[in-house]
């Protein structure tokens, strides 16, 4: 029983700050994939909220499990729609993060700092 517990504790958050324009990046979109060997199977798709955050976990309850997966970010959608002049194509136009849960009793956050020549993230709490 307690094992089953645990196993709902864990989720998978995730935010953006537009870091060249000092605000949350809203409205960009975020595709959550879950990586098999060769398959790579779309687990959901969202978009942040005004805050930059999504309005709900990506992953939580049984469908949060160990693995690999991967975060996929729409930013060059987001600084066209900003007003950015981006080259054709855009430098940055779909940020990729891959990244592996290995404890399903953890909340794993997983942040984008963006602009449109530069990005970093980190495991966040």
């Amino acid at each position: 029983m307690a094992e089953t517990q645990a196993s709902h504790r864990g989720r998978l958050t995730t935010h953006v700050l537009d870091t060249a324009h000092g605000r949350p990046g809203m409205g960009i979109g975020v595709a959550l994939y879950r990586l098999d060997g060769d398959r790579r199977t779309l687990v959901t798709e969202t978009r942040t909220n005004a805050d930059g955050r999504c309005d709900a976990p990506l992953l939580a309850g049984d469908d949060f499990r160990p693995g690999t997966y991967e975060l996929v970010f729409a930013t060059g959608a987001y600084f066209s729609t900003a007003g950015v002049v981006l080259t054709d194509p855009p430098f940055l136009d779909q940020v990729p993060i891959r990244f592996g849960i290995a404890h399903a009793d953890q909340h794993y956050h997983v942040p984008l700092l963006i602009s449109p020549w530069s990005y970093s993230t980190y495991r966040g709490s």
